[in-house]
């Protein structure tokens, strides 16, 4: 079964949802259910090819979060801390109420780890298990600040047209962003939308986004490491500058035997994308235990 549909609730009717994989049959228990959260600037098609993987054993469920793909964007003039980590979270378990669904896997990736962590913490009770993709609970500061930022400054939108888009991503996007993942361009493409008007700009919400970059750094995370009571998989990339390994080593050491730390070699900051096979052996490993 799959759909591509908002829940029916009115606060769910704000979110683009993808549901997918198993339903239970009457009288008989459910099925796993497992839900993945993108980052910063993704979208719910983001775990796409890692979410295929569980649809023939789980229920799954991935949506576009508060300001991105084509959800709601939140009025940061009325509620300035709408993109918190906080608001975020609650906006899943509020999601979860109306699918029915009491207890998770829950997947979050960079912002989506945040909020993955964040959830986990206010309400233990519905995770059985936790994946935080790299992203730490202690802000750092990055030379030149984060990539986030940088194209967010640089990206010369809105665009004349969605083919003018395409043309500065295809190739001025490697001279103002030397060394960047060749996936980052298309991906960046990807959340370019055409306006009425012909123009083209960013689909999620630019001013919400640097607002969510701003609330998740305003203080470090590690009273919410201390909460955690599910057994939890802490994934960092290699060669991530998102989540030094000082840091990492530091989770790692903090709950024995409740974090499992692994690093995957040889990739950044998007391990499911960059490595999608050693991503999904990690889950299978983590979640056949």
């Amino acid at each position: 079964m799959s759909k591509n549909s908002p829940s029916p609730s009115q606060h769910s009717a704000k979110f683009f949802t993808q549901l997918t994989g198993l339903e239970p049959h009457r009288g008989e228990p459910g099925p796993p259910s497992v839900v993945f959260l993108h980052g910063v600037m993704g979208y719910a098609l983001n775990f796409r090819r890692i979410a295929r993987e569980f649809e023939a054993t789980h229920r799954v469920l991935a949506y576009d979060q508060r300001g991105h793909g084509r959800s709601f964007h939140a009025d940061l003039a009325a509620d300035p801390d709408a993109y918190s980590p906080e608001r975020m979270a609650e906006d899943l378990r509020l999601i979860l109420d109306d699918l029915g669904w009491s207890r998770i896997r829950l997947v979050g990736h960079s912002m989506g780890g945040r909020v993955a962590l964040t959830f986990a913490a206010l309400y233990p009770e519905r995770v059985e298990s936790l994946v935080i993709v790299d992203i730490g609970p202690e802000m750092i500061e990055v030379a030149g600040g984060s990539m986030v930022q940088r194209i967010l400054d640089k990206v010369p939108v809105p665009f004349a047209t969605k083919a003018a888009a395409k043309s500065w991503f295809d190739e001025d996007f490697r001279r103002e962003f030397p060394g960047a993942s060749p996936m980052l361009a298309p991906w960046l493409y990807s959340n370019i939308s055409e306006l009425a008007d012909g123009q083209a700009t960013w689909r999620f919400d630019a001013a919400g986004l640097r607002a969510a970059l701003k609330a998740g750094r305003d203080r470090d995370r590690w009273d919410l490491v201390d909460k955690l009571r599910c057994s939890t998989l802490w994934l960092r990339g290699e060669l991530s500058a998102d989540l030094p390994r000082e840091q990492f080593e530091r989770i790692a050491a903090r709950r024995p035997g409740l974090i499992h730390a692994v690093e995957i070699p040889g990739v950044g900051h998007w391990l499911h994308a960059e490595a999608p096979e050693a991503f999904l052996a990690e889950l299978h490993r983590f979640w056949s235990r």
